[in-house]
């Protein structure tokens, strides 16, 4: 049976840190926690689950302390996870059998799930490379949104890790990492640009985020998935500035790099309804429901692009064509994805109306 140490690195996490670590503690073989200058109790917390905690002065690079938290592993594979990451019974379940099967895997990817909805199901995910062999020497790169590049035989696992952040702001921490690196004059590689401009775009800097982005969209390197993302991006800052034939022209560059995705149909439709067009809104939306969910390896997978959305929406459409069946025909569908949606209820009471009024 292999051995996995879990090394981690945190910050003020004591809201979180147990919750974590209870949730994969029966799984892994050694836990080693890198503390980057905690100011509350989570030192005293992680020591609670192991003696194998380190201080590491922080310097402004996530993969720094990430490399350094590998060094000290002891296993024959280490294991990453974020503070606020948590896996469910079975999935730690699934990680203690997954042990006795790696053979001559290299690398695991795991499916990492970001965005819930009312009742816990996960509505988008995407596969990181979580587990590596150690003597396969991973090393992380890159400043900020670090990441190791899957190394020699590659499996895709179904164990998910969930991550349910408790933060209620988004920190100006990583912007800020990116425009020292900037001034410090460290070449940006392409997938800095690009989290860079998502960065710039979140922090509402749409001019700054147009110029990253378009340079990485015309830069020759990078991943696919992130070029589509970066289309996606891309619209919404030239909605944001009023550029509204932009927001939907860049939409079609996506199509450039693969088949038509669920996720950018979806963005068209809703550029079209902003501009009040709806008969060319419901064409995307349409669209939408006809594309497979089949979660790409290492892909972005936005579940609710491919049902919820493009019905929700579609009733909107109908609605405001005064097509009033066909709308409430939408709301019963959005409602088979997510029977307890706000929207979704809310509209069962306006088509309720509608029929005492005989509208329907």
């Amino acid at each position: 049976m292999a051995s996995i140490s879990l090394c981690m690195i945190v910050k003020n996490e004591e809201k979180v840190l147990a919750r974590c670590l209870d949730s994969v503690k029966n799984a892994v073989d050694e836990i080693i926690i890198a503390d980057t200058g905690s100011t509350d109790k989570t030192k005293e917390i992680a020591f609670k689950y192991t003696d194998r905690v380190f201080d590491f002065r922080w310097t402004d690079d996530f993969s720094a302390a990430r490399n350094f938290s590998f060094s000290k592993a002891e296993s024959e594979y280490v294991m990453w996870l974020d503070a606020d990451d948590v896996l469910t019974p079975e999935n730690c379940r699934r990680l203690a059998e997954l042990k006795k099967n790696l053979g001559s895997t290299d690398t695991v990817m795991m499916k990492y799930s970001t965005a819930f909805d009312e009742n816990g199901n996960t509505t988008f995910s995407y596969y990181r490379e979580r587990i590596i062999r150690k003597s396969a020497n991973p090393i992380w790169k890159g400043r900020v949104h670090e990441a190791i590049e899957p190394i020699g035989n590659v499996i895709y696992s179904n164990i998910e890790i969930r991550h349910k952040s408790i933060k209620t702001e988004y920190s100006t921490r990583n912007l800020a990492i990116y425009q020292k690196q900037l001034k410090d004059g460290e070449p940006f590689t392409p997938r800095d640009k690009f989290y860079y401009g998502r960065e710039l775009y979140y922090h509402k800097k749409y001019s700054k985020a147009v110029q990253i982005l378009n340079e990485f969209l015309n830069d020759k390197n990078g991943w696919t998935e992130n070029k589509i993302e970066a289309c996606k991006i891309l619209s919404f800052c030239y909605r944001e500035t009023g550029k509204t034939e932009k927001a939907v022209v860049i939409l079609f560059r996506a199509f450039f790099y693969d088949n038509p995705r669920s996720e950018i149909c979806c963005a068209l439709g809703n550029a079209f309804m902003l501009c009040d067009r709806y008969t060319q809104a419901i064409y995307w939306f349409e669209l939408a429901l006809t594309i497979p969910n089949s979660e790409k390896n290492g892909g972005f997978s936005d579940a609710d692009s491919h049902g919820y959305i493009p019905c929700i929406q579609l009733c909107v459409c109908y609605d405001k064509l005064k097509n009033y069946r066909l709308a409430e025909e939408y709301n019963r569908r959005a409602g088979k994805y997510r029977p307890d949606s706000a929207a979704y209820l809310q509209n069962l009471s306006y088509f309720k109306t509608l029929h005492q009024s005989n509208i329907i």
